[in-house]
């Protein structure tokens, strides 16, 4: 009887025991993988629209009619009071004269500023919805450039990601620390989308997003002045046992940089290393004035993790050999 159950139940626990047997194996895997997924990141900033404002110049001109005219029609503009009179007190041409030049004047103001609120290809600071401009930068370097690792931490560590001065000079490093390195150069890409404000936000953060989720923990992050230092307790073992530190081929560091800029930014095509020279050297220009918001984003991040060639292909698909 016992033999029979036992021959029962038998091909059922070859299919368990294969079934955890595998599950050890997937999830052993998945563990190294995701080991090996550390990323740090430095940035801030905000897409808020600037505040529509008027301010009227401080002085005017005497308008033969008696009043200071400020612009076209403001305050009575090129001597309103003197096209007007003649016709409040039945002046005849006087009149119709001085209403032809009003409803003129009026009709510039209104196509005036029905194109700044547009904002249109020329950014008109101090208006609702001007130009804005998102742009993303990927540099793949071999892993001899541990050093630029090391810069970007100091850099996550010290910056001021609080303040518009900050977050510019955090990009100028970045950027001035990739530049310093371009014997380690192997892969490149870019883009810049200019768009309205309202729909720059969202660019920026597809971008920001896109890259972070490629990362199982972010080791090291200051962000707004909110710094979250966890690579002293996530250091990862190197892959196959490798000592740390040891250069092995087909490693690789990755590091994104993506902005929001007011006003136009076209960054060229990556096809040379040329092209990335110029288009880290375009990102690493933009002023504080015109800066809205940063993300600089590199992994791996934490002691003796590693990049492979198959994680690089698998990931970052539009990375171009330079």
């Amino acid at each position: 009887m016992r033999n029979k159950i036992f021959s029962a139940i038998k091909p059922f626990l070859k299919s368990l025991f294969l079934f955890g047997l595998i599950c050890s194996l997937v999830l052993g895997n998945a563990g190294n993988a995701l080991a090996a997924r550390s990323g740090g990141r430095i940035g801030g900033g905000s897409f808020r629209a600037p505040s529509r404002t008027y301010s009227p110049p401080s002085g005017g001109y005497r308008s033969p009619g008696g009043g200071y005219g400020y612009g076209y029609g403001y305050g009575g503009g090129f001597g309103g009071s003197f096209f007007l009179m003649p016709f409040l007190f039945g002046g005849g041409f006087g009149s119709i004269f001085g209403i032809l030049i009003f409803f003129a004047i009026a009709n510039f103001l209104v196509q005036t500023f029905r194109r700044m609120g547009e904002g249109g290809d020329n950014d008109v600071p101090g208006y609702s919805n001007p130009k804005i401009s998102v742009g993303r930068v990927q540099v793949g370097l071999l892993e001899g450039a541990r050093g630029l690792q090391k810069e970007l931490d100091e850099l996550a560590l010290s910056a001021d990601t609080g303040s518009a001065q900050g977050r510019a000079q955090v990009l100028q490093e970045s950027t001035l620390a990739l530049l310093r390195h371009p014997e380690y150069w192997v892969y490149g890409a870019a883009q810049s989308q200019q768009t309205a404000l309202e729909a720059a936000e969202a660019k920026f953060n597809q971008f920001a997003l896109a890259e972070r989720s490629k990362f199982t923990a972010e080791t090291l992050s200051n962000v707004n002045n909110q710094l979250r230092d966890g690579s002293s307790q996530t250091s990862l073992p190197a892959d196959g046992g490798q000592i740390v530190g040891a250069e092995a081929p087909g490693e690789y560091i990755v590091v994104t940089l993506v902005v929001g800029t007011q006003g136009k930014l076209e960054l060229p095509t990556i096809n040379s290393s040329d092209d990335l020279r110029q288009a880290l050297r375009q990102m690493g220009s933009i002023s504080s004035e015109r800066l809205l918001a940063v993300e600089i984003l590199w992994t791996p991040q934490a002691e003796g993790d590693t990049l492979t060639s198959d994680d690089l292909m698998a990931e970052y698909p539009d990375l171009k050999l330079v």
